[in-house]
């Protein structure tokens, strides 16, 4: 049996590293830092994350998600610093882990979080299709949408047909079931198109090469003192929560892929924050758990974290001893790969069924991709999570008025012409306008019996309109009691009578 599961894992982490390659070469380039350093990511997401507990199959690297943070911080600060930004974010997340709030992640919006990744997505595949015609993109995510009108003029043919067949290889080698459990397709477009280039000696830019050790940069001393600039903090904050956001839904998910053991939160947070901590050290990208190559390494039949951490292995293997490879790789190719990529971060799907049935959560998700895009990530973030506090409140605090009016001479419930109104739900500020609009609609020179026992909250706020409104009645004026426990602020407006 011990055989068997080590040869399955031996299997496993060959396919992730297949899959993993491309897209750490690719994510480094579309970052705007060294090719090198997507490996250095991927070698460590193996070798320290992969080999500390947390989650057993779950597989890190640098992620297509902080793309377009870790460009807007190399473009504002400078390669020089995101070394120091990463490892500060590393700490964070090693903090949070320790005080138990992993779970927590899993209170935020989902609306908020598909938000997030379809506004990455777009700003991703903005900015790719550019890099598809080798041509340079605007530096502002606003910009890089504007610019897709004169794009096409701009754009060389030969590198867009690169790119172009790229994304058709990665279309149909999907559709081909046997041949991607065989060689994942990233892998076969990529080598396609470095075949093709090369073959025919086709004029395209191609990734640089510097070399791994040229490209790992040890953060120094004055680098750290960059920590005190308040962009910087912001952007340690944004890589530490998205990074661990990412990481923490990718392990909800991956658990509904094995019937293993399932994932414990905190540790995982604790693991992947050492793993951004020393990529800190080594000048390198962030990291986080990538769902693509998780499913990949649990769909080869992985049993162990023996998988992810030889994945590691492969990675530094070939970053040592074949690194000029990279040099024949057309970047039109990897910006196929990652529009790709981006086109899989918009949930589509996920915007229909919420359509469905949850409206308000698609305003969320909508609002939150549309400040990320022609804002930045972090304004996003915010302004999602503000509208998602918003809509809470606002779907807790239903408010229900019934009136009953009994005929004059009717024995039943209302009495002898005796208007009852009963308030059921939560009274709260947001809905004190429709309550006291139904009030102010009742029915003058009759006898009105105020039941609050339906009300499960009442605030400040409606409690003092509804006592202003039950002394401005006057006489023939009754408040019933009995109001729910719980009732919050209001409690004296239930229990009280007005004559």
């Amino acid at each position: 049996m011990r055989l068997r599961v080590r040869k399955a894992d031996l299997l496993a982490s060959l396919v992730v590293f297949l899959v993993a390659l491309p897209l750490c070469v690719g994510i480094a380039v579309a970052s705007g830092v060294p090719a090198e350093l997507g490996l250095v990511t991927g070698i460590v997401g193996g070798l320290v994350a992969g080999a500390l507990p947390g989650s057993s199959l779950q597989v890190s690297g640098p992620a297509a998600g902080l793309t377009v943070l870790v460009y807007e911080a190399v473009r504002a600060y400078g390669l020089e610093v995101l070394g120091v930004v990463v490892f500060a974010a590393g700490v964070v997340q090693v903090g949070l882990g320790a005080l138990r709030l992993g779970r927590w992640f899993r209170a935020v919006s989902v609306a908020v979080v598909q938000g997030m990744l379809a506004g990455i997505g777009i700003a991703l595949v903005a900015g790719q299709v550019y890099a598809l015609g080798d041509v340079n993109a605007p530096a502002s995510a606003l910009g890089k949408v504007g610019g897709l009108v004169s794009l096409p003029g701009d754009a060389d043919p030969v590198a867009l047909a690169v790119g172009g067949g790229t994304i058709a290889v990665l279309l149909l080698w999907r559709r081909w079931a046997s041949g991607t459990r065989l060689v994942p397709g990233p892998l076969v477009a990529v080598v396609l198109a470095t075949g093709v280039t090369w073959g025919f000696d086709l004029d395209v830019r191609r990734v640089e090469v510097r070399g791994l050790l040229a490209a790992v940069r040890v953060p120094e001393a004055a680098d750290l003192g960059r920590l005190a600039e308040v962009g910087v903090i912001g952007t340690v904050v944004a890589f530490a929560l998205i990074a661990s956001a990412e990481s923490l839904f990718g392990a909800a998910a991956v658990d509904r892929l094995h019937q293993g053991a399932r994932t414990d939160y905190d540790r995982e947070l604790v693991a992947q924050g050492v793993g951004n901590a020393v990529c800190g050290v080594l000048g390198a990208l962030p990291m986080t758990a990538v769902i693509v190559r998780s499913a990949a390494n649990i769909e080869a039949g992985a049993r162990t974290k023996v998988s992810r951490v030889l994945h590691g292995v492969w990675l530094l293997g070939f970053a040592v001893v074949l690194p000029g490879v990279l040099g024949v790789i057309p970047v039109a190719a990897l910006a196929g790969l990652l529009v790709c990529a981006g086109c899989g971060l918009v949930p589509v799907r996920e915007v229909g069924v919420l359509w469905r049935g949850h409206r308000g959560e698609v305003v969320v998700l909508v609002v939150t991709a549309g400040v990320i895009v022609v804002g930045n990530l972090i304004a996003g973030v915010v302004v999602g999570l503000a509208l998602a506090v918003g809509k809470v409140a606002w779907d807790i605090s239903h408010v229900h008025v019934e009136v009953e009016v009994g005929e004059q001479g009717d024995g039943g419930d209302c009495g002898d012409g005796v208007v009852v109104v009963r308030v059921v739900g939560h009274a709260t500020f947001l809905r004190l306008p429709k309550l006291l609009d139904a009030l102010e609609a009742l029915p003058r020179g009759r006898e009105v019996r105020l039941e609050l026992g339906g009300l499960r909250h009442v605030d400040h706020a409606c409690a003092a309109a509804l006592e202003g409104w039950v002394a401005g009645r006057g006489r023939g004026m009754g408040m019933g009691m009995g109001m729910d426990q719980g009732a919050g602020a209001g409690g004296g407006a239930g229990s009280g009578s007005g004559g």
